[in-house]
């Protein structure tokens, strides 16, 4: 697989030089197009809509990768849209020590970016709401897609999401980068070749909620930089207030779904992979013990405390506390997070695993597995089907949390079963003109 590392000066002007970037024009590539395949002597052209926080982090690390050129970016928010056009152009005028560079456009509505025919792909980072939207329309446009994670923001716009990549052919990448971390790989092929004995139960800590003045947020004017009305785009209309938008627009559910989606998109990714439910989910989600704040801007769960049961009988147990995934088996556990991987017995992490025995997909990069794959034009190791099915899990614990009670849920029909009222929220409204 290739490599996500940002690539030394020396060794991206060497690259540059290779490829005849000596002034700042756009590369000749030949991903573009449905049925066009990247050759693997050129770079991948990428435009990066939503680049705050997440998005910003990719920005600058898709900007050093000597596989990529960012030719476009788009934000709603005028300054860090020129921030980031800023970022793209001083890295490529940086390597190419000639103290300029102007080859990276910018754009306030995404459907400009989308429109250029030598953008070859796209990476999504805006709030949840806009994820279907804006990455429905880039893959009928023929573009392949990485979408940060949660992937939707509803349960029915990630059935669009995966039925529409699959029906245009594109290669799409759910930002779920823990599959990608060889701790959490090893974790779940442990769990699937039977270290832990049976696997019976599986706990998931996420932390609490880090909105700041949790309280009443008065309107206000909207700051000239940012297009507003664009930010809201699908969600229903609002008045403005500072702490609505950018990153804590996720503890307020017309836009995310609090930290379930956050950190739970991981996390509970990893236990979906764990059991080997990439295609499925569970039957029935308990969300009585969950609580709400009363009153306030921010309507998302404050305690965490869902419980959902597998047909194979595992439960799965999503909590405010802490952080991890923990497998527990009949003869032991494995507990996994990004700084470490534990085992009881302590024997279970010198296990081997066989030649014979289960193997899961092996990427070492999740930006360097999507690269390959635009490639190869083969899947992904998060494809939009797995995320779907992972942020799935996400958004059933928040309905019945919710709800307050608990649901049965069909994954294969993907409804609840005879219930009309859970039924209402697999899908969600969205203001004209916008839709998937």
């Amino acid at each position: 697989m290739l490599q996500n590392s940002v690539f030394s000066r020396r060794r991206f002007m060497k690259r540059i030089a290779a490829l005849g970037l000596a002034s700042p024009m756009l590369l000749q590539g030949s991903a573009s197009g449905a049925n066009r395949r990247t050759s693997a002597n050129d770079r991948i052209r990428m435009g990066c809509i939503g680049i705050k926080n997440q998005g910003g982090g990719h920005l600058k690390s898709l900007s050093g990768n000597g596989d990529v050129q960012v030719v476009a970016v788009c934000d709603v928010d005028t300054r860090i849209r020129v921030a980031g056009k800023e970022v793209v152009d001083r890295s490529y005028a940086d390597a190419m020590q000639s103290g300029s560079y102007k080859g990276c456009a910018a754009y306030n509505d995404y459907r400009e970016l989308l429109a250029r025919p030598d953008i070859d792909a796209v990476m999504i980072a805006t709030p949840d709401h806009w994820h279907a939207v804006i990455a429905v329309a880039a893959m009928k446009a023929g573009k392949d897609v990485y979408c940060e994670k949660p992937l939707t923001l509803t349960i029915a716009e990630g059935r669009v999401i995966a039925e529409t990549a699959a029906r245009y052919g594109r290669v799409f990448q759910t930002g779920s980068q823990q599959r990608s971390d060889s701790r959490f790989r090893t974790a779940c092929e442990l769990v699937r070749n039977g270290r832990i004995g049976k696997l019976q139960t599986i706990r998931v800590g996420l932390p609490a909620n880090n909105a700041r003045n949790t309280g009443i947020h008065p309107p206000m004017p909207v700051p000239p930089e940012l297009d507003y009305n664009m930010w809201l785009g699908p969600a229903p209309y609002a008045p403005y207030t500072e702490g609505r938008v950018h990153y804590f627009f996720r503890f307020i559910l017309d836009y995310s779904g609090g930290q379930v989606t956050n950190f739970g998109a991981h996390d509970l990714d990893i236990a979906q992979w764990g059991m080997g439910m990439d295609n499925s989910g569970p039957v029935e989600i308990d969300g009585s013990r969950a609580e709400f704040p009363t009153e306030g801007l921010y309507d998302v769960a404050t305690k965490v405390d869902f419980e959902c049961t597998y047909a194979n009988g595992v439960k799965l147990y999503c909590k405010t506390s802490g952080s991890g995934v923990r497998f527990e088996g009949s003869e032991g556990w494995v507990y996994v997070t990004r700084s470490t991987l534990q085992a009881s017995p302590v024997s279970i992490l010198s296990s081997v695993i066989g030649p014979h025995e289960t193997r899961l997909y092996n990427s070492r990069s999740h930006w360097g597995n999507f690269f390959e794959c635009m490639r190869t034009r083969q899947p992904t190791i998060c494809t939009a089907e797995v995320g779907h099915r992972s942020a799935t899990v996400c958004h059933l614990g928040n309905i019945a949390m919710r709800l307050g009670r608990t649901v049965k849920w069909n994954p294969a029909r993907e409804r609840f079963v005879n219930d009309e009222e859970a039924d209402r929220l697999i899908a969600r409204a969205m203001r004209s003109p916008w839709s998937v």
